[in-house]
């Protein structure tokens, strides 16, 4: 049975002979009716305290389940990145290694090419030389007949040589 402070204000006790003292147990009856109600009063804030704190603590743990799926979901999306990032760094590593690849094959040609017209200019070169060489040794056999020539001829004829020209 519970027992209110209304209880045991309106508590009346028969009176017998030789009992207690009737305003002593009246006061004790109605400081214990104060207590309980105290007591009842701060049950009932304490109950209340107690429930906005779990309906706190219930709200705190959705938005830790929410905090909770948002930081794996973060962190997926995270980890999504890093690969995606790292297959495009490979994916342009791998571009940037073939275009210098073909730009060595390229230059490699290009190189092949410069050294064979450097080749054929140094052939013109020494061609040309040995042509110039062969003109100088044709012209100066040319002067060493025309050196004997005079020295047979008579200086008459040097003179018609000389004011007729050469024939060379």
């Amino acid at each position: 049975m519970k027992i209110t402070p209304l209880d045991i204000q309106q508590m009346v006790f028969r009176v017998r002979l030789r009992g207690y003292d009737r305003q002593e147990v009246d006061r004790f009856l109605e400081e214990l009716s104060q207590t309980v109600e105290a007591l009842n009063l701060e049950n009932t804030a304490l109950r209340e305290k107690l429930a906005s704190a779990e309906q706190q603590l219930a709200e705190l743990k959705k938005a830790e389940a929410t905090l909770t799926n948002t930081l794996v979901s973060t962190q997926a999306l995270a980890d999504e990145l890093k690969r995606a990032a790292q297959r495009d760094a490979e994916l342009t590593l791998k571009e940037a290694e073939l275009k210098a690849a073909e730009l060595l094959r390229e230059a490699r040609i290009e190189l092949a090419g410069t050294q064979r017209d450097l080749s054929d200019l140094r052939k013109q070169r020494l061609l040309a030389i040995e042509r110039l060489r062969s003109t100088l040794r044709t012209f100066e056999r040319l002067l060493e007949i025309e050196e004997g020539d005079e020295e047979h001829s008579h200086p008459s004829d040097r003179a018609e040589k000389f004011a007729g020209g050469s024939n060379l």
